[in-house]
């Protein structure tokens, strides 16, 4: 089990060194801001859809490694998904962020994404996690105002 957790904890520092899709995307027609108050990570995450489809999603912002390095798995995971999917595996990852699922169910289920289960360990931690989900979530609901961990 230690060598999946340093592996998992490879991928999130690769995310947070090198993160993908970090920059404002150009003719979005989807843009959320989100805000997680309680370590002040901000986030602006933008998708341009394409009948129903993501066809391109990028983020911008400052926090945390763990909270960049979420927005950038989330990103390169939903390019191509649709809306209905993304929520779908915006369910999954949250239920595994609270400790909700079994490791080797978020292993199979989630690919990449599974890194980021070792953060239900850390309560604390969690909302960092969750930010850029909630935050695209907005986004593609076309919600106003600021997403939060709240």
């Amino acid at each position: 089990m230690s060598e999946l957790s340093d592996l998992y904890q490879e991928v999130i520092l690769d995310h947070n060194r090198s993160p993908r899709n970090f920059k404002k995307l150009e003719g979005a027609d989807r843009k959320a801001e989100g805000y997680n108050p309680l370590c002040g990570d901000q986030i602006t995450v933008y998708v341009k859809l394409e009948s129903g489809v993501i066809s391109e999603v990028s983020f911008q912002g400052s926090g945390c490694a763990i909270s960049k390095a979420s927005a950038s798995m989330m990103t390169a995971s939903l390019k191509g998904k649709t809306v209905e999917e993304a929520d779908a595996i915006f369910d999954r990852v949250h239920k595994m962020l609270t400790g909700g699922s079994s490791p080797a169910v978020d292993a199979e289920e989630l690919g990449k994404l599974a890194a980021l289960s070792g953060v239900s360990n850390f309560p604390a931690r969690v909302k960092c996690a969750t930010l850029s989900w909630h935050t695209l979530r907005s986004a593609l609901k076309g919600e106003r105002g600021v997403a939060s961990t709240e």
